[in-house]
């Protein structure tokens, strides 16, 4: 894929705070998380976040059933993500338990999968209790170590249930012996890609035993290729009407504490995909809103 031109970066998604008052005010609160691993710095995945910033602009603010913008939407600066990653994923969490102390919804922009430990730490930090993690992901990401790496985005899901978080994985279609094995040792839940795509399933259940409050991490690769590049394209992903209905069906089951969108990778002239990932965010804060608000 070659590399998107730079171009001047767009601070706001949608516009920004779209309801008077100030942005603490803004029921969701974006956070562009520019976060690229080692095992993506060839990649322009840190541009992503702006990339998605700009596109979100030409959205419009009725999502097809409700306006969820008037509940107004704020977006951070970008979050410094140079250093080390145990420091990094510390400002991540940070940032993550502020908006939850408030009462308000986090919305991660990676970067790389990696984010999606410093955003579930921030709901830890606050204090959130009985959670748990709803995945979407071609990838299981439950390796111990990458390569001697226990930082990896392969270890991001290994890292969540290290702290005891009930973990839900839905579309998987690549996985290791090990990560098999760590599904059952930490008694993860799945329903992977060739049990979801062929049925069309539109809807799940979470488990009898899940929490009740999750927060839902989106790798764009648990999406078909046809819908989403991505660094690591594999057939029989899920179809974007499909991803949206399951995550409403969540939504009508758990209290949604929070959000990320992970991996993505902008392609020159081709900002299509830009829009798309920005509409994907904005279809799940309207989601968000008829459930919640």
């Amino acid at each position: 894929m070659a590399s998107p031109k730079p171009k001047a970066a767009a601070s706001t998604f949608l516009g920004g705070v779209l309801k008077p008052g100030k942005p603490g005010d803004a029921f969701f609160q974006v956070l562009p998380l520019p976060f690229v691993g080692e095992r993506y710095k060839a990649t322009d995945m840190a541009t992503a976040p702006d990339a998605i910033l700009h596109a979100s602009q030409m959205l419009e603010t009725w999502d097809g059933r409700s306006n969820p913008s008037r509940h107004g939407i704020h977006t951070h600066a970008a979050l410094d993500c140079k250093g080390a990653t145990e420091k990094v994923m510390q400002r991540i969490a940070a940032e993550v338990a502020a908006i939850h102390k408030q009462g308000k919804f986090p919305i991660g922009l990676g970067g790389d999968g990696m984010i999606t430990y410093g955003m579930v730490k921030g709901l830890i930090d606050a204090g959130v209790e009985n959670f748990g993690v709803v995945q979407i992901d071609a990838q299981a990401d439950l390796k111990d170590s990458d390569d001697g790496d226990s930082w990896s985005q392969s270890c991001v899901m290994k890292r969540i249930v290290d702290e005891d978080i009930p973990l839900f994985q839905l579309g998987v279609r690549s996985l290791s012996k090990e990560e098999s094995d760590a599904r059952r040792v930490n008694g993860v839940k799945f329903y992977d890609a060739d049990w979801l795509v062929p049925r069309n399933v539109q809807k799940i259940e979470l488990p009898g035993e899940f929490p009740d409050k999750v927060f839902i991490s989106i790798d764009v690769d648990g999406f078909d290729p046809s819908v989403f590049p991505s660094q690591r394209a594999i057939p029989g992903g899920l179809g974007w009407w499909q991803v949206l209905s399951i995550i409403e069906s969540i939504s009508q089951q758990a209290d949604v504490l929070g959000c990320d969108f992970t991996e993505y990778n902008p392609v020159v002239g081709q900002p299509w995909h830009d829009h798309a990932a920005a509409l994907l965010l904005y279809k799940i804060m309207g989601i968000v809103e008829r459930a919640r608000l």
